[in-house]
């Protein structure tokens, strides 16, 4: 069974963020042991909060405007192994463990698994 871990944080590393104008900050989840990227989500101030107190990894809907944890429909939840934020403080990096098929609602592990040019041939 795949463990939550929490990551402690303070309120001056959590300033550090820079949020757009809508509130959102990009957040790349990437693949634990791999590097893999898995996807891009969008977090606001309570999403972020809430990853590092569960050790899961919580977005913010774009389209339903509500707050979501990765996994509790699906059965695809990833955990929380690293955090890292951008040079710029306006993105995020999550590496995850990953549990059930992937992070794709289409079943793929990754969200990336389309390719342009001669890599998609």
């Amino acid at each position: 069974m795949t463990v939550a871990t929490p990551i402690p944080v303070d309120d001056a590393e959590l300033a550090e963020i820079h949020y757009g104008a809508d509130g959102l900050v990009a957040a790349i989840i990437q693949q634990d042991g791999t590097g893999k990227v898995l996807q891009l989500g969008w977090m606001n101030e309570e999403s972020v909060r809430l990853t590092f107190d569960t050790g899961r990894i919580w977005f913010w809907s774009r389209s339903r405007q509500e707050l979501w944890c990765k996994g509790e429909t699906s059965g695809n939840r990833m955990y929380l192994r690293e955090a890292h934020l951008d040079c710029d403080g306006d993105a995020l990096l999550f590496v995850v463990e990953q549990e059930g098929r992937g992070a794709c609602h289409t079943g793929q592990l990754s969200c990336f698994f389309r390719s342009f040019g001669a890599a998609a041939e």
